[in-house]
């Protein structure tokens, strides 16, 4: 019951923060894609965290612990609030003053794209117990190499990278997609700072590395 109480405070505040931050500069309710961005954002991420509640609470509770410890870590988290926090506002003014305008289709192929990416996570999330929101080694971790561990070392960057880079498109905003643009450049230099304490503190990590090249673009980098 605790768990459930923590898991839902933060939904709600979550869901609470986007709204704002979205439809305040918009200066309306009636903002189409606002709300289609919150449907596609909070409706799976609800469902998943109820089913993580049934059957891996424990794992449940490790994604609510998004707490950094390491300076680089830290400043990175910072940096990605302030990037997404930009993007909503901006998204939200967009619509208000009408800087820009986009095709429908474009936000269709978004938003099925955007449901692609949550489904991967999902996946990811399913092939790896030691996944967490902070950058750690946990006590008798182990190194995952199969499914999409053994094309790319980082499917769960490569997934987010995709996911949040449709969400201005989803919102219907080029002026947004600007902002959201630096995303990429923030998770590389949190992968490296990763990999750095994975090889120091992970046992058969630096092997993993020889047998997967590639970071998260298989064939490219």
């Amino acid at each position: 019951m605790k768990l459930l109480i923590e898991a839902l405070m933060k939904f709600i505040c979550g869901l609470l923060l986007v709204g704002l931050l979205i439809f305040l500069p918009a200066g309306t309710l009636y903002y189409t894609y606002g709300w289609l961005l919150i449907i596609l954002l909070f409706v799976p991420m609800l469902i998943a965290g109820f089913v993580m509640l049934a059957k891996s609470p424990d794992f449940l509770k490790k994604r609510l612990d998004a707490k950094e410890k390491q300076g680089t870590q830290k400043g990175v988290v910072a940096f990605s609030g302030l990037l997404f926090i930009a993007g909503f506002v901006v998204a939200g003014l967009d619509f208000r003053f009408g800087w820009s305008t986009m095709p429908t289709w474009v936000v269709i192929i978004a938003s099925v794209l955007f449901l692609v990416a949550y489904a991967l996570y999902a996946e990811v999330m399913r092939e790896n117990a030691y996944l967490s929101r902070t950058v750690k080694v946990e006590e008798g971790q182990t190194v995952v190499d199969t499914g999409m561990y053994g094309i790319i070392r980082h499917p769960m960057y490569a997934v987010t990278i995709l996911l949040f880079l449709m969400i201005p498109l989803v919102l219907g905003s080029w002026y947004a997609l600007i902002a959201f643009a630096f995303y990429p450049a923030v998770i590389v230099v949190r992968l490296k700072d990763e990999e750095d304490l994975l090889t120091r503190e992970l046992p058969g990590y630096a092997e993993y590395k020889e047998k997967v090249k590639y970071r998260i673009i298989p064939f490219v980098w």
